[in-house]
C-alpha cells in the first residue's frame, strides 16, 4: 500500500515537473547554504587551532614585570626583571618544565652581498626548536657550543632565503646584522602564517647569548618561552614558575615583577570565537530552510485545489481519508527529500569550490550533513501535514461536484 502511495505520488509530481523543480529549490539552497556555511565556519576553526598549536598549546610565556615612572605606569616588560638563571632554574628545579628558550626580538636589515632584506631577528637557545617543534630543512639548528661561545652562526627561514639567495644554497653562506657577519647554519621548514597574518618564515635566528653580547650588549632576558611536559600540565607550570620566581626575585610580600601568559587560554577563546561564528552562519542560512518549506505548503494547498476533482473520484471507489492524506504527505516528503539530497551536493560542492578557488580552508562535517538532510524531510513533514490535512478532510460528494 505504502509503495503503490510512492509511485502516485511521483507520479503527480512528474506532472508538474518544473512546479516541483522550483518548489524544491528553496530546500536545495536552504540545505546547500547550511552546509557551505557551516564548513566555512568550521574550517576557519580549524586553521584558528593549527595555527595556535604551530606555537603550542602547552607554552608559557614569562614576560618582565613594569615600572612606574612620574606617575605613569609602563606594560609588561618596562622593566627587566629576568635573568638567563631564572630559565635554567625552571629546567632543573620544575618538574612540569619540559623546555624553556630565552627569546630576544629586534627588527634589522641583513644583508647578503648585494641584497639586503628588513626582517626580524630572534635571539634564542637550543630548547627552542622543542618548544617550537620547528623541523630544519637544511642544515641545523642553534647548539649549547654555539650559545656557550656567541657564536656569529644564524638560522634563516625560507622567506628570507628566498629573498636573499634565490635558489642558490644559502649554507655557510655569510650574512650581515648590524655590520656583524653571520655564518648561515640552517634553514627552517616552511610554517606558514601566525593565526595574526605574520610570515613566520620572514625571520632570522641566532644565539640568545650573541644577541646579548655582540647586538644589544645586555645579558637581561626579555622574555622566556616555556613548554610543559604536556597540554594538561599547564596551569600546574604556571602556579610553579610563578612560586620560583617569587622566591628567585624575593619579592616577599610585594606584587609579581612578571607576567606569565597562557597560549592555551587565547586558543580557547580563539576557538569559542570562531565556534559562535559557525553557529551564527549555520543560523542565517537555515532560515531558507524555512522560506523553502513554506514554499512547499503554498504549492501543496494549491495541488489540493486543483486535484480536488481526483480526490472525490479516489474518495468514491473506496480511498480513505487516511489514504489521501498520506499522498499527500508522501508528495511533500518526496520534494522536501529530493531538494535535501541536492541541496547537499550543491553545499559539498561549493565548499570544495570556495577552497580551491578562494584558498580558504573549509571542513564538511558529516553530522551538518545528516541534520541538514533530516531537516529537509522534517520541513516537509511539517508544512505538508497541513495540505494533507486539508485533502483527507474533503467531503467525496462536493470534490466530485468541483470544477
Amino acid at each position: 500500500m505504502l509503495f503503490m502511495t510512492f509511485r502516485i505520488a511521483l507520479r503527480a509530481l512528474g506532472r508538474n515537473k518544473l512546479r516541483s523543480f522550483l518548489t524544491m529549490l528553496g530546500i536545495i539552497i536552504g540545505v546547500g547554504a547550511v552546509i557551505a556555511m557551516v564548513a566555512i565556519g568550521e574550517g576557519a576553526k580549524e586553521r584558528i587551532r593549527e595555527q595556535i598549536a604551530s606555537l603550542g598549546t602547552n607554552v608559557l610565556i614569562v614576560l618582565p614585570g613594569a615600572t612606574t615612572q612620574g606617575g605613569v605606569r609602563t606594560g609588561s616588560g618596562g622593566v627587566r626583571t629576568l635573568v638567563d638563571e631564572d630559565r635554567r632554574a625552571m629546567m632543573e628545579e620544575l618538574p612540569s618544565v619540559a623546555f624553556a628558550s630565552p627569546l630576544s626580538r629586534r627588527t634589522d636589515q641583513v644583508v647578503a652581498g648585494n641584497l639586503n632584506w628588513s626582517t626580524v631577528v630572534y635571539g634564542v637557545s637550543p630548547e627552542y626548536q622543542h618548544i617550537r617543534d620547528w623541523g630544519i630543512a637544511a642544515g641545523r639548528f642553534i647548539n649549547d657550543v654555539d650559545t656557550e661561545a656567541a657564536a656569529k652562526v644564524a638560522l634563516i627561514g625560507q622567506t628570507v632565503a628566498e629573498r636573499l639567495f634565490g635558489a642558490d644554497d644559502p649554507i655557510e653562506a655569510v650574512i650581515r646584522i648590524k655590520h656583524i657577519p653571520f655564518r648561515v647554519v640552517g634553514v627552517l621548514a616552511r610554517k606558514g602564517q601566525s593565526s595574526q597574518g605574520v610570515d613566520q618564515d620572514d625571520s632570522v635566528y641566532i644565539p640568545y647569548t650573541t644577541m646579548q653580547k655582540r647586538i644589544e650588549h645586555d645579558t637581561r632576558v626579555r622574555t622566556i618561552m616555556v613548554s610543559t611536559v604536556s597540554a594538561d600540565r599547564v596551569k600546574e607550570a604556571e602556579e610553579q614558575i610563578t612560586a620560583l620566581l617569587r622566591q628567585r626575585h624575593r619579592l616577599g610580600d610585594r606584587p609579581d615583577d612578571f607576567t606569565i601568559r597562557n597560549l592555551a587560554d587565547i586558543a580557547d577563546a580563539a576557538s569559542s570565537s570562531a565556534r559562535v561564528m559557525a553557529i551564527l552562519l549555520g543560523a542565517v542560512a537555515s532560515i531558507s530552510l524555512l522560506v523553502g518549506g513554506i514554499g512547499i505548503m503554498n504549492i501543496m494547498l494549491v495541488s489540493v485545489t486543483e486535484r480536488t476533482r481526483e480526490i472525490g473520484i479516489r474518495m468514491a471507489v473506496g480511498a480513505r481519508s487516511k489514504d489521501i492524506m498520506l499522498q499527500f504527505l508522501v508528495e511533500a516528503v518526496v520534494m522536501a527529500g529530493t531538494g535535501g539530497s541536492i541541496g547537499i551536493l550543491l553545499g559539498i560542492g561549493s565548499s570544495e569550490i570556495l577552497k580551491a578557488w578562494a584558498q580558504w580552508p573549509t571542513l564538511i562535517s558529516p553530522p551538518v550533513v545528516a541534520v541538514a538532510f533530516l531537516f529537509s524531510g522534517a520541513v516537509g513533514v511539517f508544512f505538508g501535514f497541513y495540505p494533507a490535512k486539508k485533502a483527507s478532510t474533503l467531503d467525496p460528494i462536493e470534490a466530485l461536484r468541483y470544477e
